[in-house]
């Protein structure tokens, strides 16, 4: 038995241990919200039915749009929601340094949306995740010959420790392999019992754990594993060996939070939040459904002679002794005098308390008021800035972030990047990240805002003063709120090709006045020729004397 593994699987059953409250939430929040992802301490079989305690699917389609939400305000597939830029003010303005990291940029957006890596659906699980259990896992791999790869790891899986400044350091992952799969992937080095099975049952189940932490004893000087920051270890359950040993230069889990509670490592979310309210509906739709199948199809109310015993409730159907001699009816339905309708009434407040946990309502403003001016929908947008910096700018500094630097890094060593320009590598070649998201626009329309009062605040004084409008470069305007409005930076002129339309204009302009001005210089010039020809065909006079002698 190898020492190191039996220390993992000894800190493994320790975070277990610390994790165990953690799994009983989850439960709870899963069987109500993301019946698929109930593996918290359940035996769950592949197709086996899991919304017995769903009543009501108002929690379950927030969570949709709640990731939805996350994925186009975090990280759109259809724009780039960042972009690199250098640590060093003096090289910000340097077009060869800017062309080197507009091509980085290009290099990671081609990388992570490649159809092998799997990004898109992989990043929507983990905003899945984030809302219902408030922790979210990636696994960022790189496959040799076909790139990055992504896998979003069920929090069941997943256990996850801090270091001394709260950043997560330390991450473990308890997964089942197959026998066949656990001999492709590690071979001879899996203990004999899984050996055994691989012939005979090969589909038989094994538990694993793989964990990644900081190397301790990292030279940095060897170019193999054990000069990498981070040790990565395979460690097999059955027979607690080690499998296998390798290191990331990188952390290749990124580990999103929704929020954290004090001495607390794992995220709580807004599923948490909300789930009295989740609860309370779910009984509230049992106790209406049940009163409305009363009005609809209400108990019968039978004497007690035993006539009606075979009572026929079918279309068309013969009942005799259903009236007495008078005609009157021996057979009365039940009135419970149930007001469902109060039902529903409190069942649209708990579900309106839902959706807003999971910022539903938040998203549905721009679309509850198309008819909106460009200041009106700016003023929007900023409020939804404000409300949603707090949750999503964690996301871009705990979980984007970290997930940017493993992309670079593993695109940098496989040589997929362009060489780093001269000026660059003289400043120590250090860059971070600007998030251009459409959260990130929202958080500046408070900018755009700011432009457009000022301006409809002073055109009426510019109608007493003309050059208060001198104080504005319409240019630099126009500019700044396209950037703010996201607009794409390819559809907009440079500076260069700006001058050289204006020095076009201006050639043109010239030779226009040019050539209106062609008939009145031919004109002179003919009557100048006919005024020399006549003059030069007439004999010379002499000119009166102006004071006669």
């Amino acid at each position: 038995m190898d020492s190191r593994a039996l220390d993992i699987i000894q800190r493994q059953e320790r975070m277990a241990d610390m994790r165990a409250i953690w799994d009983q939430h989850w439960r709870e929040i899963a069987e109500r919200i993301l019946p698929r992802a109930n593996f918290f301490r359940v035996v769950r079989n592949p197709g086996d039915k899991r919304t017995e305690k769903v009543f009501d699917a108002t929690a379950t389609l927030a969570l949709e749009r709640f990731a939805a939400a996350m994925e186009s305000m975090l990280t759109p597939r259809t724009q780039r929601w960042h972009k690199l830029r250098v640590t060093d003010e003096r090289l910000q303005e340097d077009p060869e340094v800017q062309a080197y990291l507009d091509q980085v940029t290009q290099v990671l957006f081609t990388a992570r949306y490649s159809p092998r890596a799997n990004f898109a659906s992989q990043a929507n699980e983990a905003y899945m995740s984030l809302g219902a259990f408030g922790t979210g896992g990636v696994f960022i791999d790189e496959t040799l010959g076909q790139g990055l790869r992504y896998r979003t790891v069920h929090l069941s899986e997943l256990y996850i420790a801090e270091n001394h400044q709260g950043v997560v350091d330390t991450v473990h992952r308890r997964f089942p392999m197959t026998a066949r799969q656990a001999m492709q992937r590690f071979g001879d080095k899996c203990p004999q019992r899984i050996k055994d099975a691989a012939e005979k049952n090969p589909e038989q189940n094994f538990d694993f754990v793989h964990a990644v932490m900081p190397r301790e004893d990292a030279d940095y000087g060897r170019k193999d594993y054990k000069g990498m920051a981070f040790a990565s270890c395979y460690v097999s359950i059955e027979g607690r060996e080690l499998v296998s040993e390798g290191g990331f230069r990188t952390m290749p889990y990124a580990i999103g939070r929704y929020v954290t509670g004090p001495r607390e490592v794992y995220g709580r979310s807004p599923a948490m939040t909300v789930l009295p309210d989740i609860k309370m509906l779910n009984e509230m739709s049992k106790t209406v459904i049940r009163a409305a199948h009363k009005i609809v199809d209400p108990p019968l109310l039978l004497q007690d002679d035993g006539a009606l015993q075979a009572f026929d409730l079918r279309p068309g159907a013969l009942n005799y002794g259903g009236v007495d001699e008078q005609g009157r009816q021996t057979v009365q339905p039940l009135q419970t005098n149930a007001r469902v309708d109060i039902g529903l009434d409190m069942m649209e407040q708990r579900r309106r308390v839902i959706n807003d946990a999971f910022l539903v309502t938040l998203f549905q403003i721009l679309v509850e008021s198309p008819q909106m001016t460009a200041t009106e929908a700016m003023l929007r947008a900023q409020e939804k800035g404000a409300l949603l910096a707090p949750t999503m700018g964690r996301q871009q500094s705990e979980f984007l972030g970290p997930l940017i630097e493993r992309e670079i890094d593993i695109l940098g060593h496989a040589g997929a990047l362009p060489p780093m320009p001269d000026a660059m590598l003289e400043a120590g070649g250090s860059v971070e990240i600007e998030y251009v998201s459409p959260l990130n626009r929202a958080q500046r329309a408070d900018e755009g805002v700011a432009i457009m009062r000022t301006l409809e605040a002073v055109t009426p004084l510019a109608q007493i003063d003309p050059k208060v409008m001198m104080l504005f470069d319409p240019e630099a305007v126009a500019r700044e709120l396209a950037d703010i409005n996201g607009v794409p930076a390819k559809v907009l002129r440079s500076k260069q090709q700006i001058a050289a339309i204006e020095e076009a204009q201006a050639q043109a302009a010239q030779a226009q006045q040019l050539l209106a001005a062609a008939p009145v210089v031919g004109r002179t010039v003919r009557d100048l020729a006919q005024a020399q020809s006549l003059a030069g065909a007439a004999p010379p006079q002499q000119a009166p004397a102006i004071f006669p002698a």
